[in-house]
């Protein structure tokens, strides 16, 4: 697990264009290692692969999203606590808005299309973001950055 600071966290991940074995292996390694981690989510970047891919498990539904790309999304928005398994203990508020709508592909290479909302739009969004090098921190004003930053430089202290 790529935590922060780690350059490839703030790298845009390249696009898949090979679907076969080794893609289908990472998508289950990466669901192990959220798992292990206890994440809904986890994109590719986060474990040092910079391949847009991503995978999610919420409410039992199970995603794994290649090449996503969010091509819609609502105008009503919500604040709400996230975390992030490359920031550890690490929580802060994120308005993001509460539905989308998301493309991309599947293991085989077949178009997908979500409709989501809730967590799991949020969750999509989320994981969207790593592929394109943005963190939640990226998303708070300055003074909850710096607050977390302290927390986190204060948790990796041991204090």
């Amino acid at each position: 697990m790529r935590t922060f600071g780690d350059p490839v966290l703030k790298s845009r991940a390249a696009p898949v264009e090979g679907f076969d074995g080794s893609l289908a292996l990472l998508a289950e390694q990466m669901f192990e290692t959220m798992h292990e981690h206890e994440g809904v989510g986890l994109a590719a970047n986060q474990v040092g692969r910079l391949k847009r891919i991503f995978v999610a498990e919420v409410d039992d539904r199970r995603l794994v999203v290649v090449n996503p790309v969010i091509e819609e999304v609502s105008e009503e928005t919500a604040t709400a606590e996230e975390g992030c398994l490359s920031i550890p203990g690490v929580r802060v508020e994120v308005e993001r808005p509460v539905a989308v709508v998301l493309t991309g592909q599947d293991l085989d290479g077949a178009p997908l299309r979500i409709e989501a909302e809730g967590l799991l739009a949020r969750v999509v969004q989320h994981e969207t973001d790593h592929l394109n090098g943005i963190l939640i921190l990226d998303r708070v004003d300055r003074e909850t950055r710096r607050a977390a930053l302290r927390q986190l430089r204060e948790r990796m202290l041991g204090r």
